[in-house]
């Protein structure tokens, strides 16, 4: 159980890598705050993780409002007494060239991502502080690292969370709190899944060929990253036992992008 008695607050959960992040988590003993833009969906995540015998509770959150993020750390620590881990997945993708990106759309994907991870982290530090350790975990990509057409936005964003996660993690330092990126590959989750119809029609190319020839060309096995390797990753940022492991970015990707 190897975070037995740690409140952990993941964003984006109700589905996804967030959902895995969560679940695994709950059985290593955490108590798991399901915070997702829709709160049906988040009570129903946490209510999966306590029949399988975890503690979750579901909280309403939009990751761009500094109120909504206020009052749903507020409600966590009201309801577990701290907050120990931060987990900042909430996303979305959006997909055009820079020349037809509409300035509202790139607006729109910097603020989850980025303002959100700000917003959330900011709300946290101050009660991880107090406990005097925790966790801040970004879900980063392999587009943290490379480029890519199509993307502007959310490769921006990705870049944008390394930045943020090196700050946390020398401010940090001195309040034992360490702040790392997970950068995944491709992640067959339903946010990938609509990329590919939409890249399909965007490169002119069957979406067998957008699956085989773009997210997976790169690989070493031409494997799609799933959710339970990405957990992974968390769950080794979440309980690693000291700052040696703080300000890095890790990629999980079948070696696409290798550093």
């Amino acid at each position: 159980m190897k975070l037995e008695g740690k409140v952990a607050i993941v964003t984006g959960a109700a589905s996804g890598i967030g959902k895995a992040i969560a679940q695994r988590y709950a059985r290593e003993g955490a108590k798991v705050a399901i915070a997702d833009l829709d709160p049906n969906a988040a009570k129903a995540a946490a209510t999966e993780i306590k029949s399988a015998g975890g503690e979750a509770s579901g909280v309403a959150m939009d990751v761009t409002c500094e109120d909504a993020v206020n009052d749903g750390v507020a409600a966590v620590v009201a309801a577990y007494g701290g907050i120990d881990i931060l987990v900042s997945n909430a996303g979305i993708q959006i997909v055009h060239p820079v020349e037809e990106f509409s300035y509202a759309d790139w607006r729109k994907l910097i603020a989850i991502h980025l303002d959100g991870a700000f917003l959330t982290t900011r709300a946290c530090l101050p009660h991880m502080y107090r406990a005097g350790g925790g966790s801040v975990i970004y879900m980063g990509s392999v587009h943290s690292k490379e480029g890519s057409v199509l993307k502007a936005p959310y490769v921006t964003a990705k870049h944008g969370l390394i930045g943020l996660a090196k700050v946390v993690a020398k401010e940090g330092a001195a309040h034992g709190v360490r702040a790392n990126v997970i950068c995944p590959g491709f992640v067959r989750t339903p946010l990938v899944d609509r990329q590919i119809p939409e890249q399909a029609k965007e490169l002119g190319i069957s979406e067998d060929d957008v699956i085989k020839k773009v997210m997976l060309k790169e690989t070493v096995d031409g494997e799609f990253t799933t959710v339970e390797d990405v957990a992974e990753v968390a769950l080794l940022f979440a309980a690693f036992p000291s700052n040696a492991l703080t300000g890095q970015s890790l990629v999980v990707s079948h070696g696409w992008f290798m550093q």
